[in-house]
């Protein structure tokens, strides 16, 4: 803020000694100009011949001054001298046929003479205003050019009179108002000082809210912004080190059975044996593998915000067709039956295709583990007026209504259930999901008769595509 009052200064010395020589030309002009008018009287045209009729005394006294130098000249139309000091220059329009400044007015324009500048007032008069206009000639001259001239020294020593009474307070006045301003600034940005010592003071894990009581009022709304920010970024960092834990503990069980299973393939003799130990080390390793490769889905949904992903219009019912042809195969390998459902109009909504690929991949798996052998999972797209519909339904044993709300939860697995699983696939459905604006309700399977086996019915509704939604990507 300081810098800027330290630019104005210059700035306002340089508009003040504008305007000081403005003001100082204004009395010296109109003194000028009556002069020149005074001078313009006493020229006349007689026969002919243009004369001045001006005595001594009055040649004093249109030439006294204290300081300055004054002069005066008289010319006819043909530019011969008539009177007064030869050398003073002419307009510079003299010699032309133009009229722009011989209209009788008196004007004025800045000249030299021997170096010195000097301020001339000027003025044309007509000597016989009755005559005709095209009767002027060499020999009967009708204007005569009247001009009077002084130098500058009157006019700058009131310049810089005006200069010294406006520009020396300043000397005097600036630097307080710069002292003032420095200590206000820097007493109102003391706390911000203060609060930047005590944020820079802290270590990098130390995340606790600021006490906004130590702080002023005025920033205490940036205190409260700052620590709910610090707040969520607590929270981030808290998920993703139980992430870590959790992503870790459960890599724990396939590694620990690959090891076994290939150190007790090292020890066995038989044949046989060593084939079921393989077996199970390819089981294991299957495992593991899964288990990565949904950390991965799971940290690209979770990292992956609304705004970053390339969204477009997406025919849900022929994405969900290829997923559903995807794991023929797998449903044939557990006995079940994988059907596939949809409406005749094509049902289109703004995403994008891979992570609702992964988002379905991850249903219909979740179903065919927990769905006994000859059962049957369902895909199923339609519409309900604006909206679009996916539901993944099974034959398993259901979820129950307590535990709904938590099977979105990493790693979360129900007690008792004996499918195997990471419990990462409904928390990327979840994530994915969420990215979409689609909304996941679980259903007991309406078309199950089976008390033992209720069945699920996982239902996603997604919104009608926004043009905005497109135009974003």
């Amino acid at each position: 803020m300081l810098a800027p009052l330290l630019l104005l200064w210059p700035m306002s010395i340089a508009i003040t000694y504008l305007v000081a020589k403005s003001i100082a030309n204004q009395p010296f002009d109109h003194a000028l100009e009556n002069r020149v008018t005074v001078l313009a009287q006493q020229v006349r045209e007689e026969n002919g011949v243009i004369t001045t009729r001006l005595p001594n005394g009055a040649r004093d006294i249109l030439r006294a001054d204290d300081i300055d130098s004054v002069y005066f000249q008289v010319l006819d139309a043909a530019g011969r001298h008539v009177d007064g000091d030869r050398e003073l220059p002419r307009p510079p329009n003299h010699d032309s046929d133009g009229d722009a400044d011989k209209d009788g007015a008196v004007h004025f324009r800045n000249a030299a003479l021997h170096g010195n500048p000097l301020r001339i007032a000027y003025l044309y008069i007509n000597l016989d205003p009755l005559a005709p206009p095209d009767s002027s000639s060499p020999a009967f001259p009708r204007k005569a050019l009247v001009q009077v001239a002084e130098t500058l020294d009157k006019r700058a020593l009131l310049a810089n009179e005006i200069i010294k009474g406006v520009i020396l307070p300043q000397f005097i006045i600036l630097p307080i108002i710069l002292a003032l301003v420095w200590f206000a600034l820097s007493r109102g940005l003391s706390p911000l000082a203060e609060l930047q010592e005590r944020i820079r003071a802290r270590s990098s894990d130390d995340l606790s809210p600021i006490d906004s009581r130590q702080v002023p009022e005025e920033i205490s709304p940036l205190v409260g912004s700052l620590n709910e920010m610090l707040g969520r970024l607590s929270q981030t960092i808290d998920m993703q080190k139980r992430f870590i834990a959790d992503a870790a503990h459960q890599m724990k069980t396939p590694l620990a059975g690959m090891r076994m299973q290939s150190e007790l393939a090292l020890r066995q003799l038989d044949p046989d044996e060593i084939h079921r130990s393989l077996e199970q080390l390819a089981k294991s390793s299957e495992s593991a593998t899964r288990l990565v490769n949904q950390l991965l889905a799971l940290a690209r949904a979770e990292n992956q915000p609304h705004a970053g992903l390339a969204f477009e219009e997406i025919d849900l019912a022929g994405l969900a067709r290829g997923v559903v042809q995807d794991w023929v195969q797998a449903s044939f390998a557990h006995n079940i039956d994988l059907g596939y459902e949809a409406q005749d109009e094509d049902v289109v909504i703004a995403g994008n295709a891979l992570m609702l690929r992964e988002l379905l991949s991850n249903l219909i798996d979740n179903a065919l583990r927990y769905t006994p052998a000859g059962g049957s999972v369902t895909v199923r797209v339609r519409r309900d007026g604006d909206v679009a519909l996916l539901e993944v339904e099974d034959t398993g044993p259901g979820i129950a209504p307590s535990e709904r709300a938590h099977v979105f939860e990493r790693f979360y697995r129900i007690l008792g259930s004996s499918a195997s699983g990471s419990g990462l696939g409904l928390a990327i459905v979840r994530e994915i999901a969420g990215q979409h604006g689609a909304e996941v309700d679980i259903f007991n399977n309406p078309r199950s008769h089976s008390a033992k086996f209720p069945g699920s019915l996982f239902r996603l509704t997604f919104p009608p595509p926004v043009d905005d939604a497109l135009d974003a990507t």
